[in-house]
């Protein structure tokens, strides 16, 4: 069997991996968009962070793929895109998957929105 404590290794070796201060420093930034991979039960929970575009993890890959039906003209801008999840193994997924859809410039958040609150991070109530 394979393990999801392997996976999420091997996808930290492949992509590119953001200390939750690395990650705010991206924050705001032109040309940057920070993904949340939450359940929106999460984001109703805990937060967000601010600006973040929800995507739900079942839906990464529909909205990613330019021909299916849910694609989402915002992972089509070329923008950076900064994956975040609770603690960082969807997130690692995610970051995975995306780049081995096409997505170039890829990373995610190592520790997940719960590091992102712990350094500091702006959090705002999911509106």
């Amino acid at each position: 069997m394979k393990h999801v404590k392997d996976m999420v290794a091997a996808a930290n070796e492949e992509v590119d991996c953001l200390s939750a201060e690395e990650a705010m420093a991206l924050q705001g930034q032109e040309g940057v968009t920070f993904v949340d991979l939450r359940d929106p039960r999460e984001l109703q929970r805990d937060g967000m962070i601010d600006g973040a575009f929800h995507c739900p993890r079942g839906m990464l890959e529909f909205w990613i793929d330019p021909d299916s039906p849910y694609a989402k003209e915002k992972f089509q801008s070329g923008d950076r895109f900064v994956f975040y999840c609770a603690s960082g193994w969807r997130s690692a997924l995610s970051a995975k998957v995306a780049q081995d859809m096409g997505l170039e410039n890829v990373s995610h958040i190592v520790s997940g929105f719960g590091g992102w609150k712990k350094a500091g991070g702006a959090v705002v109530e999911k509106g």
